[in-house]
């Protein structure tokens, strides 16, 4: 598993930038021929288009806001941490994509400082889940940018070779994103223009983490046995994160989340054990 994942890597070229970029300036352009490059234009331009896609997807609360929570980094990654042991590329990858992914987030909220719809809209007139979030740190979203920097690294990870299952695949990892991706919608947290220049924004993350792992190479260490105890350590941490995270909100999402931890840290303790 570990050498498919090293060989999808190696084929990566700048070149995918390409499709991305167009469509970051599709939408900025968008945004310039409707006199919305002003924050409340921004704002207000999605209005319809956000109430409409809140009603829809907040009539499933209960599985809007479990699904929602897979944009926390510590839920997404507790379902992949067996690659630790059978795929530990994909963890160096994971590693460099995602600190890119923070800071395009920290950089871009702090520029564009668009309002989240609660700070803008009547609270009363649309549906929030789980916290009110008010700030100003709407563009772009942080949840949809994690889950689209996991989900490219995993996308690459494992390309089929054969193209009408490459079209396959790449179709349903995008499309699996994109529902992820709009749950931060359907609990009032972000304007639907914020998810999908995240999701695109991630996407770019995922690509430039893999690009950057493969030519410096510096975290080749990951899946050396004498550093599992790190992991064994910071899995632990995470359970018991996990663990606190189930007491105060009772979600089926932390419970698999919880459980997959504590799958990979039996297997990672086993095989150390045996060294």
């Amino acid at each position: 598993m570990n050498t498919f994942t090293i060989y999808n890597y190696s084929k990566i070229r700048p070149s995918l930038f390409i499709i991305p970029l167009f469509l970051l300036t599709l939408i900025l352009l968008l945004l310039y021929s409707q006199d919305a490059l002003s924050v409340a234009k921004y704002v207000e331009i999605q209005k319809v288009y956000f109430y409409s896609i809140n009603y829809k997807l907040s009539q499933f609360p209960a599985l809007i806001y479990n699904i929602t929570q897979i944009g926390d980094a510590l839920i997404f990654l507790s379902f992949l941490t067996l690659f630790i042991y059978y795929a530990p590329k994909i963890w160096e990858t994971l590693i460099s994509s995602l600190i890119v992914s923070a800071v395009f987030s920290t950089t871009l909220k702090g520029f564009f400082k668009i309002p989240r719809p609660a700070a803008v809209f009547d609270n009363s007139t649309f549906v929030i889940i789980g916290k009110t979030l008010s700030g100003y740190s709407s563009l772009p979203s942080g949840h949809s940018m994690t889950v689209f920097t996991i989900m490219t690294v995993f996308l690459f990870a494992f390309m089929p070779q054969r193209w009408n299952y490459k079209i396959i695949w790449y179709f349903a990892i995008i499309l699996v994103g994109l529902i992820i991706a709009f749950t931060r919608v359907g609990v009032g947290a972000h304007h639907p223009l914020d998810v999908i220049v995240g999701s695109i924004i991630g996407y770019i993350a995922g690509i430039s983490g893999i690009l950057i792992n493969e030519k410096y190479k510096i975290r080749s260490w990951i899946g050396l046995k004498k550093y599992y105890p790190f992991f064994i350590a910071l899995l632990m941490v995470c359970s018991i994160i996990l663990f606190i995270k189930i007491l105060n909100e009772n979600l089926i999402i932390f419970y698999l989340s919880f459980g997959s931890l504590i799958i990979s840290l039996t297997k990672i303790i086993y095989v150390y054990s045996k060294k």
